[in-house]
């Protein structure tokens, strides 16, 4: 810790004359670039920093106060100072001799970024990660810094879905910095719990990554409590055959997607935390707390898994449903147009039946004066019995075909 911060002092003097540089040669965002590429490609010579504020120099507000959520140093699990500004926290930590700076930043600025890889010899690579965001949950170890990227999560209740947020958290020998896009999860109450037990927070800032690490997994608890309660009421809606309940599954499903991809990722990392416990020295105590941490992951990425695959068997039972229902109504459709073509059969037939001795009569009453049979005895009784025949034929043929 005393090498990194005489590093520190005698980078401030090379910082102050990068300023200059970079003011005299382009934007903040070009020297930025620059550094990168150098670090990335280290030449023979020693490669100039980042520029950093000289302890005795102010800093502008837009690169102390604006992203800073709180900034505190801690000695032995009690925090002895709360500075106002990143420079303010910069100076306090070189002078204490065994303190532990604990930085929070939500969605900060390019210049505090830069500032505090400047301080504390951060891997670009982890800055440029933590500067552009929406990054997969990993664990990256450069030298003796570990970077950390996570996806807390939170149920919405009246919304009925999962809010994810992004947390990245860079731990040094000395150092926790949390940079936090989104809303969850809640550190003030990880730094109000720490603070209240102080035995737990002098084991360093390995205990601060296990205390993020519980309140991220803790964080998934009410979450895995809420999807149930919607799996469950999806199962009724689908049985209920409501029509909304398709999107409703889908919606969830992509959720559980989001959710599985925050999830599954923890489990190696806790077990690649775990399989560096005697390389690194961490202490006993906190070794059990990380391994119950991963307990926790673990018994939740099977859950996840599970409400994923009930999501999917859900799915295919509501298809298969709606297609039985089709099938019912179409069926019923049918049905009904075969009774109504049986109507249309039997109206037809007497239509018919009806309209030969309609034709019969129609012709005799003519009364025109040379017409056959006119003026024969058994004219009337002919033409009575010609529409009986013709009708019972007619009859009889409808009846034949099912018609009547």
């Amino acid at each position: 810790m005393s090498e990194r911060r005489a590093r520190s002092a005698s980078k401030n003097t090379g910082h102050a004359k990068s300023t200059g540089n970079a003011k005299e040669t382009g934007s903040a965002k070009d020297a930025r670039k620059s550094v990168w590429r150098r670090a990335l490609n280290p030449p023979a010579a020693p490669p100039a920093q980042p520029p950093s504020p000289r302890p005795d120099a102010p800093e502008p507000e837009s690169t102390d106060v604006a992203s800073v959520v709180q900034a505190a140093l801690y000695r032995d699990g009690v925090r002895v100072s709360t500075p106002s500004s990143l420079s303010d926290t910069f100076r306090q930590l070189r002078e204490q001799p065994a303190g532990v700076a604990w930085i929070g930043l939500a969605r900060p600025t390019e210049a505090e970024l830069l500032s505090l890889a400047a301080e504390f010899d951060l891997h670009p690579l982890a800055v440029e990660d933590a500067m552009e965001a929406h990054q997969r949950p990993k664990l990256e170890r450069y030298g003796d810094t570990l970077f950390v990227v996570l996806s807390a999560a939170r149920y919405l209740d009246a919304a009925e879905e999962v809010d994810f947020g992004e947390l990245h958290v860079f731990v040094g020998p000395d150092f926790v910095i949390t940079v936090r896009h989104g809303a969850a999860p809640d550190l003030s109450a990880v730094r109000r719990r720490m603070e209240d037990t102080p035995e737990l927070l002098k084991l360093g800032p390995e205990a601060v990554l296990y205390a993020i690490l519980d309140a991220v997994v803790d964080g998934y608890v009410p979450v895995v409590s809420g999807v149930q309660n919607d799996i469950d009421e999806i199962e009724t809606e689908v049985f209920r055959g409501d029509p909304k309940v398709s999107r409703r599954i889908y919606e969830l499903s992509r959720e559980m997607v989001e959710f599985q991809r925050a999830t599954r990722p923890l489990v190696g990392m806790l077990h690649g935390l775990m399989a560096g416990f005697a390389k690194y020295g961490t202490d006993e105590e906190l070794q059990r707390y990380l391994r119950d941490v991963a307990d926790h992951v673990t018994h939740t990425s099977e859950r996840v898994d599970g409400f994923r695959q009930a999501l999917t068997d859900i799915l295919t039972v509501n298809a298969t449903l709606v297609t039985q229902q089709q099938n019912a109504e179409m069926r019923a459709l049918a049905e009904a147009g075969f009774e109504q073509n049986e109507e249309i059969k039997k109206i037809s037939s007497w239509a018919a039946i009806l309209f030969a001795p309609t034709l019969v009569g129609t012709i005799y009453g003519m009364n025109f004066e040379h017409m056959p049979e006119l003026s024969w005895t058994f004219g009337y009784p002919f033409a009575i019995g010609l529409m009986g025949v013709v009708c019972v034929s007619l009859y009889v043929i409808f009846k034949r075909r099912d018609w009547l």
